[in-house]
């Protein structure tokens, strides 16, 4: 599992798929998309179809790269995507939104990670 961990750290710092625009980032900086434990980017709030869109386009992108990888590891994508959640829960800044486990929405605050505890 660790082989796991560092091949989709590093395929997440380096694919250009999961790139974000400046639309996107924008949005996180207002909390209205997150990241979300499951590896994927969600929507917390209204938004434009715009944003939809390009939201939707990412987690294609996200899920093509969990399923290449879960099927070159053996594992299940589900599992990949939630080793990825860790991954991208831990990028979050304060401030940013974030969806738990439990499905409720949070803005990160100061001193708080929103790392769930089996990603420790």
């Amino acid at each position: 599992m660790r082989v796991l961990v560092l091949l989709l750290a590093a395929l997440l710092a380096s694919a250009p798929a999961v790139a974000q625009t400046s639309a996107i980032n924008a949005a996180r900086a207002a909390g209205i998309v997150g990241e979300r434990y499951d590896g994927y980017l969600g929507i917390a709030a209204p938004v434009s179809s715009a944003v939809r869109s390009q939201v939707a386009a990412i987690n294609i992108q996200r899920r093509a790269l969990y399923s290449r990888l879960a099927a070159s590891k053996g594992a299940s994508p589900r599992d990949v995507g939630i080793t990825a959640g860790c991954q991208l829960l831990a990028r979050v800044a304060i401030g940013e939104v974030y969806l738990g486990t439990d499905g409720q929405w949070r803005r990160r605050a100061p001193g708080h990670s929103p790392v769930p505890d089996y990603c420790r």
